[in-house]
């Protein structure tokens, strides 16, 4: 079973936890950009990437193993403290963001999660079962991506939940339903292209 980690000694507050899921196949250094930048634009103390055994929307071609994965962005965040790599879905036996969210809250009640994704998953949010659960139940970022940001800030779930748009700044001490867009700087690296490249040696 999944033990909840340790609160950090003499710390009193309520540390805020930026939550990144997602397949990191393979794990990237455009993952970490977007980590370092949401961290600096939120006020967030850590970011956990939650690592999915098999994502319900992706197919399962293509795939590598999990624990490879796993391996992979334990090697290429060894040195950046504030991000931890989780495989609380593998042990909890979620497949669901909104159901997964619902644990943490629940035993780690003394954390502020905020969930990070990009603007892609933003405008594909209605796909996503629970997705409107998952908005009530933490405040949401959402990242900019190249070609998907404009046609995501136009598309079902933005203008659901418009009137719940907040300044990033104010976002970790929003109580939910409350989203912020963050107009981050672009990174490079692209997952897809990576297997493409592995793929042609």
């Amino acid at each position: 079973m999944w033990k909840a980690p340790l609160p950090r000694s003499g710390d009193q507050r309520k540390r805020s936890v930026g939550l990144l899921g997602g397949s990191f196949n393979p794990a990237h250094e455009g993952h970490v950009h977007v980590s370092r930048m949401a961290k600096q634009a939120l006020g967030l103390d850590e970011v956990w990437w939650l690592v999915s055994p098999q994502n319900p929307l992706k197919p399962v071609s293509g795939m590598a193993p999990f624990r490879t994965r796993m391996d992979q962005a334990k090697t290429l965040t060894a040195t950046i403290p504030f991000i931890q790599i989780s495989d609380v879905e593998s042990r909890l036996g979620t497949r669901y963001t909104a159901d997964t969210v619902a644990i943490l809250q629940k035993r780690l009640p003394g954390l502020r999660f905020i969930w990070l994704i990009g603007a892609d998953n933003l405008a594909q949010l209605p796909r996503w079962r629970g997705w409107t659960r998952l908005m009530g139940l933490l405040p949401v970022a959402v990242m900019a991506r190249p070609a998907y940001s404009l046609p995501a800030l136009a598309g079902k779930a933005a203008k659901r939940f418009e009137r719940f748009r907040t300044p990033p700044r104010r976002l970790v001490k929003t109580s939910p339903p409350a989203w912020s867009f963050l107009w981050l700087k672009e990174h490079p690296a692209s997952a897809s292209r990576i297997r493409a490249c592995q793929s042609q040696g």
